[in-house]
């Protein structure tokens, strides 16, 4: 079955637009003329292109581009057209980086685009969201589309949300205990060097070892910076290319505890997009596709083309998954559940619901932990260099005495 672009007039006289199946265009204009349609034209489907979170090198806000959502909704639901709702809102918009996008949209749609075409030509809107316009002109339900839309979004940005929350004191707190560490080391310590070197004073073995880290960390300081900062450069750079990234993935997937956290949030992100896509009306094949291009990892979007293919030679989905070796064998039962009773998209939601709350769970558990264990850390160096810096001092006075 062949795609092909639409243009017709319904009895009241109304100008339609959608994209619509059929074996031939001869098929596709009999099936609409013989239903009451007045047909302007039928043209192939163009293959949407530069479906790539980011595609550009621009990123458009995703809180303000949900607000254009919810308001571009809310105007589709009154009734106005389509380019009538993009003049209004393409007006109104602040985002400086959102609004050159909106109205190239805009200008396509009035020369003729579909708007899942325009949006997708733009290069930086997220897959799901250009296939779920797609969606909409297919079913002629483009509101309702939108909004389950919108409400992936609000779950997904709510969880990012509140895993970086959870993540800023755990930061914060490693980002200080390493300033308190430099100083000791780069201040403090020369300080007492000074002072044991003036009396020449016989040192302990721990005194003269951290007098010694101390004294070489005060003269290269500058220089482990800088090299520290081009080798976070360099690897940065590396862990952008195809190879560097996927090798990234399998290191932080081999990680105790933040593996497992990391993988069970890319698949609840995973089956939160694919099961939206699937309640849309959008094939498994390129729902499949869509999913897997929006997860930001290298690993996985090459586990996921493979499974694809496979799910394409006629293979079942939940047993392609499970030849990747990367998702978790709950929800690979969980999604064989939903293949064999039909009820797929929904099975797919209940895996992400089950596996965000898990990374919540474990995020507090873990995060629970390592605070306490920077705390001690922090405390046994700083218990360290006192008694370090002291010893030579209370042998002193004992001398003394």
């Amino acid at each position: 079955m062949a795609e092909f672009v639409l243009k017709y007039a319904d009895p009241r006289g109304e100008m339609h637009q959608q994209v619509a199946e059929a074996g031939s265009e001869r098929e596709l204009r009999d099936r609409y003329s013989q239903q009451g349609f007045l047909i302007y034209s039928i043209k192939p489907r163009r293959e949407i292109a530069g479906m790539a979170i980011g595609g550009g090198k621009k990123k458009i806000n995703l809180e303000k581009f949900l607000i254009f959502n919810q308001q571009f909704v809310t105007l589709i639901r009154a009734g106005l057209p389509i380019l009538k709702a993009l003049d209004l809102l393409s007006e109104r918009l602040t985002d400086a980086k959102l609004a050159p996008h909106i109205k190239a949209v805009r200008e396509e749609v009035r020369n003729g685009s579909l708007l899942s075409d325009a949006f997708a030509r733009q290069g930086v809107f997220p897959p799901i969201y250009v296939t779920s316009v797609l969606a909409g002109e297919k079913s002629g339900a483009l509101g309702e589309v939108l909004d389950r839309f919108i409400t992936y979004q609000k779950l997904a940005l709510g969880v990012r949300k509140k895993l970086i929350l959870s993540l800023v004191y755990p930061s914060l707190l490693v980002v200080l205990v390493v300033c308190l560490m430099v100083f000791l080391i780069t201040f403090v310590v020369p300080k007492f060097a000074e002072l044991y070197s003036s009396m020449s004073a016989q040192l302990p073995a721990a005194t003269q070892i951290l007098i010694a880290i101390g004294t070489t960390a005060r003269n290269y300081i500058l220089f482990a910076f800088a090299g520290l900062v081009l080798v976070a450069v360099a690897v940065r750079f590396w862990a952008k290319t195809p190879k560097g990234e996927e090798r990234v993935d399998r290191w932080r997937l081999r990680l105790p505890v933040v593996g497992e956290i990391w993988i069970k949030y890319q698949v609840a992100q995973f089956a939160r997009v694919l099961g939206t896509l699937l309640v849309g009306g959008i094939p498994l094949l390129q729902a499949l596709d869509t999913a897997s291009s929006s997860l930001g990892t290298r690993l996985l979007k090459n586990s996921l083309a493979e499974a694809g293919q496979r799910v394409k030679e006629g293979q079942a989905l939940s047993g392609s998954l499970q030849k990747t070796g990367i998702f978790p064998g709950l929800s690979i039962d969980m999604i064989e559940v939903g293949e064999s009773t039909g009820a797929l998209p929904q099975m797919l939601a209940s895996v992400a619901e089950f596996y965000e709350d898990d990374v919540n769970t474990r995020m507090t558990a873990t995060l629970s932990l390592i605070e306490p264990a920077i705390m001690l850390c922090m405390g046994a160096f700083v218990t360290f260099v006192l008694v370090a810096l002291y010893l030579p001092i209370f042998s002193l006075a004992d001398t003394l005495k």
